[in-house]
């Protein structure tokens, strides 16, 4: 098909998530037809940095040829078998890289498809084992607000963005919600015998617009849990794999959860794979005789697929032989000294930073005049390809992005706030 008949059968056939279909079949859409290294490439041949790691997910460019590379050798032995009941290599070598890098202590992965996936085993499994060990009040879980940690009816559960959640309310498990450790460790006070676990975002909400947390809450959370006993899970789908400067955003603050919960750049933003790695004394407690269905009954067709596993392997074997958190270093510095250029100007509220992830708040517009679609529209004009979050510019480019790509990227940013909004 052409570049027009590919429009018009978008247009008439999909269904694009957290878009009004009704603003994309009247508007000119962009369609991706490639992309190297740091860069889109549309089907009119434009170049568009990708500044938002095609949400999230990419980390070291597009057509990496070592990930490609391990991708065709996968393919030349299997692309799909099961993990129920069977086990293959690339799972295994995986399994056994993520336990390497992950934090001290979290000895077992559970391989899922997608963020939501893994939220949903992590708040599966705590729930299982506290009804296993007999503690049968312990049904509920603890919420930080302005949490989002995935779209499926668990995950929404636990997640705290009105925008996004209240009108699947009626569908939802109740929670209960706290702004910060101070408010959680009162919650825990009076109810602890009923929480299974706190979920959090470590350092930075993401969906929420960049909102950073406030500094240490994530270690006082993990003294909460373990004072009152109760599981701390740890979404690390946005902040994991370099995104805050480290490998894990819990590192930060020496943190090791019950859970950590990953997927986006665990294949370097190549094929859907998740995880959530537990603890040994959560996992021994699922052990039992077969007629004791204690087994935790959940599972996913493409679990531990081989490709995606390949292309996980390759993508932590580049982070090692490249040392990419060491080149991350003066990159995160040069990124915060241009982002002191934004903050000056007249329509930025607020800049929140955490390593790659940034988020620009603009003056508190009303949602409707959709400022922030505007400055991204201005962008791509540009050759700068972002996708806001409300009157919130995020930029979270890959972590392979040059110093010049990053220079142009906050130039362009800078030019458009001041343009599109004036």
């Amino acid at each position: 098909m052409n570049k027009k008949e590919l429009e018009i059968w978008d247009k008439k056939a999909n269904w694009h998530p957290f878009t009004q279909m009704k603003d994309w079949e009247k508007d000119p859409i962009i369609i991706i037809e490639r992309g190297k290294n740091n860069t889109l490439i549309d089907t009119s041949g434009r170049r568009y940095i990708d500044g938002v790691s095609s949400l999230w997910c990419n980390v070291h460019g597009h057509r990496v040829p070592q990930i490609d590379k391990a991708v065709r050798k996968q393919l030349g032995r299997i692309a799909h078998s099961t993990f129920l009941g069977l086990s293959h290599v690339p799972a295994i070598e995986l399994s056994r890289k993520l336990v390497v890098i992950a934090p001290r202590g979290l000895t077992r992965v559970f391989y899922s498809d997608s963020g939501s996936a893994s939220v949903e085993v992590a708040l599966k499994m705590s729930f299982q084992y506290w009804q296993l060990k007999g503690k049968r009040r312990k049904r509920t879980f603890l919420k930080i607000q302005n949490a989002y940690h995935g779209d499926t009816l668990g995950s929404v559960s636990v997640g705290g963005i009105e925008l996004f959640h209240k009108i699947f309310g009626p569908l939802l498990f109740k929670t209960i919600g706290a702004g910060n450790a101070e408010e959680a460790e009162l919650i825990f006070k009076k109810r602890a015998n009923e929480i299974c676990a706190v979920i959090t975002e470590p350092l930075m909400q993401g969906a929420a617009g960049m909102l950073k947390q406030p500094k240490g809450d994530l270690a006082r959370l993990r003294k909460l849990t373990k004072r009152y006993g109760a599981h701390l899970i740890v979404d690390e789908v946005a902040t994991g794999f370099g995104r805050t400067g480290k490998m894990f955003a819990c590192e930060h603050e020496k943190v090791t959860p019950d859970f950590l919960c990953v997927a986006k750049g665990l294949t370097g933003g190549y094929l859907p794979l998740s995880a959530t790695l537990a603890t040994e004394e959560i996992y021994r407690a699922f052990l039992g005789e077969y007629k004791e269905f204690k087994a935790f009954f959940h599972g996913h067709t493409y679990s531990a697929n081989p490709l995606a596993c390949a292309a996980a392997i390759a993508n932590l074997e580049i982070f090692e032989k490249e040392k990419t958190l060491q080149k991350l270093r003066p990159k995160i510095k040069l990124l915060s000294q241009e982002l002191e250029k934004i903050k000056s100007l007249a329509h930025v509220r607020d800049i929140r930073q955490v390593g790659f992830m940034v988020g620009i708040e603009l003056a508190p517009y009303p949602l409707a005049e959709k400022r922030g679609i505007r400055v991204g529209l201005a962008a791509r004009k540009k050759g700068v390809m972002i996708r806001p979050l409300g009157n919130v510019i995020v930029l979270m480019p890959p972590l392979s992005i040059t110093k010049a790509e990053l220079l142009k990227l906050c130039r362009v940013i800078r030019q458009c706030i001041a343009v599109a909004i004036s």
